[in-house]
């Protein structure tokens, strides 16, 4: 038996300049370093074009005469604000703001609690139910205005109609504050509600199952479960819904504009004493109507500042409660 004793020649590994080695390291530092702002960079270009400039812009030409058709007429400083203030008609649709904003926002959000806690269970059709709450939201908004005034019509109105069956006389929706408040937010309410209930429908379902079993040997009921167990592990998705219906609430627009029947006719005032328009609706009445261009950059700011503050509010005192649950 013959041993045979193979070898096998090995090249030198080549070597790296001590230039090419640095070249390198100074490119992977500069790809770790840089590479992340370089990808969050297009969103805040964005921003700053169409949200930062237009937001400083406003507050230069709230601080000028400005005409829509004219142009500027001078500096006039805090003038529109001193105005502003003295406003009986920028008081009354910021009342109408925040009433608007109650009416179509409590209800709306504890309704699509309850709807997504629906829509969790073991339903038939689930597919076809959860397709069916987002319908609302992708209907044009001007169709919901229009089928909405037909029910709320003051002669031949269903709602009116379905009063008369229980000898409650007939209300004029859009004449009265009240009346007309709670139609407008019932359109809010139809349209956003169901929204809403897939954010916190998708939230639930990443709740673990097995903090429910535990409960459920524990006797608990289902009440009792949904409140200690579904609503404290969806905290930051109720969060997140209380704030953005907070500004979209304050913003309102489409749905009282089209509520009043003068909007066709560029004649929109928010109902016949102002008893619903709102603050971008008299911000729309100032710059598109009455072209005073200065003063409608007031408004806005001031509603901006109304937005803020509220947004605040609302997101420290759910925090509180949240954080006491």
């Amino acid at each position: 038996m013959t041993a045979v004793r193979t070898e096998t020649e090995v090249a030198p590994a080549a070597s790296v300049p001590s230039s090419g080695r640095s070249k390198r390291f100074r490119l992977n530092h500069w790809d770790a370093k840089y590479t992340p702002y370089l990808i969050v960079a297009p969103f805040f270009v964005v921003f700053a074009i169409f949200g930062l400039y237009p937001l400083v812009y406003t507050a230069w030409v709230s601080l000028h005469d400005w005409q829509l058709i004219d142009g500027n007429q001078g500096f006039v400083g805090v003038d529109n604000y001193v105005r502003l203030f003295a406003d009986a008609n920028f008081w009354n649709a910021l009342f109408n703001t925040i009433s608007l904003f109650v009416l179509s926002t409590v209800p709306q959000l504890l309704a699509a609690l309850g709807l997504a806690a629906l829509l969790d269970r073991g339903l038939r059709g689930r597919a076809f139910w959860r397709a069916g709450v987002l319908l609302p939201n992708v209907i044009s908004v001007a169709a919901v205005a229009l089928v909405f005034a037909q029910f709320f019509g003051r002669d031949f109105g269903i709602v009116n109609f379905l009063l008369g069956l229980v000898g409650i006389d007939p209300v004029d929706w859009r004449a009265e504050t009240w009346a007309s408040h709670l139609a407008v937010s019932t359109m809010v309410m139809w349209r956003w509600t169901g929204y809403n209930a897939l954010l916190y429908l998708a939230a639930m379902q990443s709740v673990p199952k097995d903090m429910y079993e535990s409960a459920t040997l524990d006797g608990a009921s289902r009440w009792r479960m949904f409140w200690s167990i579904t609503v404290p592990s969806i905290r930051p998705t109720i969060l997140f819904t209380v704030v953005t219906s907070t500004i979209g609430g304050l913003q309102l627009f489409a749905e009282p504009a089209l509520f009043d029947p003068g909007f066709a006719a560029n004649n929109s005032t928010g109902g016949s004493d102002r008893q619903f328009q709102t603050l971008v609706l008299y911000m729309y009445e100032k710059g598109f109507r009455l072209f005073d261009a200065g003063y409608a950059a007031t408004v806005a700011w001031m509603l901006f500042l109304v937005v803020v503050l509220v947004a605040i509010v609302n997101f420290s005192l759910t925090r509180r409660i949240a954080g006491k649950g």
